[in-house]
């Protein structure tokens, strides 16, 4: 299949990921001349319809939407997403599906359309919106992938039961120079937006990834940004934000950073670092973020089960040490697992919200994150749990 996102530019990528900068490479001969190419694909998005047609005022459909946000990494493990999105009794009934991390023509994925293959799969309407267009082939031990990349592209998506309209994506400012480290990209994280027609009535959702490599500040700022892109479209319709906002409570713009954060934590109890702040971002490191939430409108505190983890880190598993040996110094490991040592090696963080406007949850469904190890498979289908919302809009 041929999209609007493909591209000759794989050519050039080895001569592009020779810069250490963005301001490099944008000082360079190399980039200029197919710079209007790069932002004309990144500012792009693409949309099929593959659900059966619903027709507004239909009395059969409920008037309650059943939403799962999920980070899907990469969509690595696809056929077993795509089982639990298929098989498992809570998120088979889905209506709509906020996902983060879903590449096209990446090695790491086999070169596939994830978005696409999900949706055509599940027989649901989507639209994709890439955020980069990576120069190599990823991170950690995706770097060790064989073969080589097609597109080269990696985004977010929104996939739903019902038709979407006025779809499009919007640009969130880097937390950190893309172009630094051994992840080389171009681009940022992008919002991607959609009107969703629902029975009942017009519903706008939002798929949101906020950086992971940002401060607390950057990361207040990123959705400061969405939520004033969001008050100024008309018509003004009931609201759904949910994705990976990466609130770890950690200012990871740097390595040193994190390591400072990480021995600060130390400091006030590992075990109430546990308890209090991985699982509760919103009560002290990530406040400002979600007060804006609040001051806007939005409402949060019921969307989510409180206190209910949606990424787990154990000091055992390889890949994620191999990842973050990438970014830091392998004698953080030696504290990372002496820190850890009295909770067998692992701890959880929340990094997994919905938040809306004018929505109501259904009182009989609370909201829950769905924990992968019930999937069935031998291991979880990507790093982040999914969370689950049942909710009415109020139009």
């Amino acid at each position: 299949m041929s999209t609007t996102l493909d591209h000759n530019l794989r050519a050039l990528f080895p001569r592009l990921a020779l810069f250490d900068s963005t301001k490099e490479l944008e000082n360079s001969s190399v980039y200029p001349p197919v710079r209007s190419e790069v932002e004309k694909i990144l500012s792009s998005t693409i949309s099929e319809d593959f659900a059966a047609t619903v027709n507004v005022g239909d009395s059969t459909s409920s008037d309650c939407i059943r939403a799962v946000a999920w980070n899907i990494e990469r969509g690595k493990s696809l056929q077993k997403i795509i089982r639990a999105l298929n098989s498992h009794p809570l998120l088979k009934e889905s209506d709509l599906l906020l996902l983060t991390e879903l590449d096209y023509g990446m090695a790491r994925t086999g070169n596939l359309f994830v978005a696409r293959e999900i949706a055509n799969e599940l027989r649901m309407n989507y639209v994709f919106a890439p955020c980069y267009l990576a120069l190599n082939k990823g991170s950690g031990l995706e770097a060790e992938t064989d073969g080589e990349n097609k597109q080269s592209l990696h985004g977010n998506a929104v996939l739903a039961r019902y038709p979407l309209h006025c779809t499009h994506s919007f640009p969130l400012p880097n937390g950190k120079d893309k172009m630094r480290g051994k992840e080389k990209r171009l681009g940022c994280q992008r919002a991607v937006i959609a009107d969703m027609q629902h029975p009942s009535g017009a519903l706008r959702v939002v798929s949101l990834h906020l950086d992971a490599h940002s401060t607390q500040a950057h990361r207040h700022r990123q959705m400061r940004l969405l939520l004033d892109h969001l008050e100024s479209l008309r018509p003004a319709l009931p609201v759904l934000i949910g994705g990976d906002w990466n609130t770890s409570t950690y200012n990871s713009r740097r390595a040193l950073y994190s390591i400072l954060g990480y021995a600060r934590r130390v400091g006030m109890g590992v075990q109430n670092v546990i308890e209090n702040h991985y699982p509760y971002p919103e009560r002290w490191f990530e406040r400002k973020l979600f007060r804006e939430l609040e001051e806007r409108g939005y409402n949060y505190r019921d969307l989510n089960e409180r206190g209910a983890c949606t990424l787990h880190y154990d000091v055992s598993d390889r890949a994620t040490n191999v990842n973050l040996g990438d970014w830091i110094p392998q004698w953080c490991f030696h504290f990372i697992t002496w820190a850890l040592n009295a909770h067998g090696g692992r701890c959880s963080l929340k990094l997994d919200w919905f938040a809306g406007k004018n929505i109501q949850t259904v009182p009989e469904h609370t909201p829950q994150v769905i924990d992968s190890k019930t999937f069935g498979d031998d291991a979880p289908p990507s790093d982040h749990d999914p969370i689950l919302l049942d909710f009415v809009p109020q139009n």
